[in-house]
């Protein structure tokens, strides 16, 4: 940091302090988006932190980095907005037709996937040699919701010590606690993180994503055929279905073949259209489907795979197709183009 760049901020210089918080913008939105799980919500909280900041810079004492300080009011911004109940509750989509008995209702609809083209353009900042959790490992769905259902002083405990490296001495500061707090939460959100994110599975069986990208595929062959079958024989013993903001969960292969044969016998003779995108970390698709007389096919549902040793082990089908640009797909898909020659055993547009 240039102290002529900051004296420049300090006095009021609006592109003095772009040039000093730029560089850390699209990392503390990352840590926004683990915090609160939804990224509309991150953006939201991550320019009420710019606007802390700036209103905050002339107190900035510089008795640890910009990045820390940056990080302490992020950290503090996301609390607070945690501490809204009203941001919680989402209203529950009805869905079009009537789906089977859940196995569960998850309680976290308010979760919300995140393009990859936003994790590339995040520098390497070099984390500390105690940092427990990879970058990548740390926003997969597992992980983010895992940190949902814990306490949020918790969550920002592990996040800030364990996924971004900061020490036991910088953590308490940022939350204005002592040492011995921060180790008694970090312990307990380790333990909670580990058994509800499915850690225990080693890195090295996740497979390349070249192999990711090949399971994908038949899932998406298999989808496009309506082939429950297919479908089924690409999932581990234990996978998940969920679609946030839905709060129905399905678990295991009996129910969510079940889930999938009402769905599938909903859509009827309708096409369905897939475009591949990927969000956390992992191979997604942005699916579409075709309407009676229209000349287009509609968003149907962002459709995020966790895939381990050649298997899916989670599919999260999110209904907001708001978000379909962020991730760099149309908002419709012209059916004729659509249903053009295919390229290779792959589903249409995919």
């Amino acid at each position: 940091m240039q102290q002529a760049t900051l004296d420049r901020a300090r006095a009021g210089d609006e592109q003095a302090f772009r040039e000093l918080t730029e560089p850390h913008g699209r990392e503390l939105l990352v840590h926004c988006y683990r915090m609160l799980g939804s990224l509309t919500d991150a953006e939201d909280v991550l320019q009420e932190t710019l606007v802390a900041a700036w209103r905050g810079l002339g107190g900035f004492q510089q008795r640890s980095s910009l990045r820390s300080w940056l990080y302490r009011i992020a950290t503090n911004q996301c609390l607070n907005a945690l501490r809204a109940a009203s941001r919680r509750v989402v209203p529950e989509p009805v869905p079009p037709f009537q789906p089977p008995e859940p196995t569960s209702r998850d309680e976290i609809t308010w979760l919300q996937p995140f393009p990859d083209t936003l994790l590339d353009a995040i520098a390497d900042t070099a984390p500390g040699p105690d940092v427990r959790y990879q970058a990548s490992e740390a926003v997969e769905l597992a992980f983010v919701a895992a940190l949902q259902r814990m306490p949020p002083r918790q969550a920002a405990t592990l996040v800030l010590r364990d996924v971004l490296g900061f020490d036991t001495n910088e953590v308490a500061d940022m939350l204005g606690t002592s040492q011995t707090a921060i180790k008694g939460a970090l312990q307990r959100a380790r333990a909670a993180v580990d058994a509800a994110s499915g850690r225990e599975e080693p890195a090295d069986r996740r497979g390349s994503a070249g192999e990711r990208d090949k399971v994908a595929r038949r899932f998406a062959d298999a989808f496009v055929a309506a082939d429950v079958d297919g479908l089924i024989a690409l999932l581990t013993d234990d996978a998940w279905l969920s679609m946030p903001p839905v709060p129905h969960q399905y678990h295991g292969h009996d129910a969510i073949a079940e889930f999938f044969r009402v769905a599938f016998d909903y859509r009827g003779e309708r096409d369905v259209f897939l475009l591949p995108t990927y969000a956390n970390t992992q191979p997604s698709l942005g699916s579409y489907v075709s309407q009676p007389g229209k000349p287009v096919a509609t968003p149907g549902g962002l459709i995020v795979l966790d895939i381990t040793g050649g298997q899916i082990r989670a599919i999260t089908r999110f209904h907001l197709d708001a978000l379909y640009p962020r991730f760099g797909l149309p908002e419709s898909v012209p059916t004729q183009a659509a249903a053009g020659p295919r390229q290779g055993p792959g589903p249409r547009s995919y």
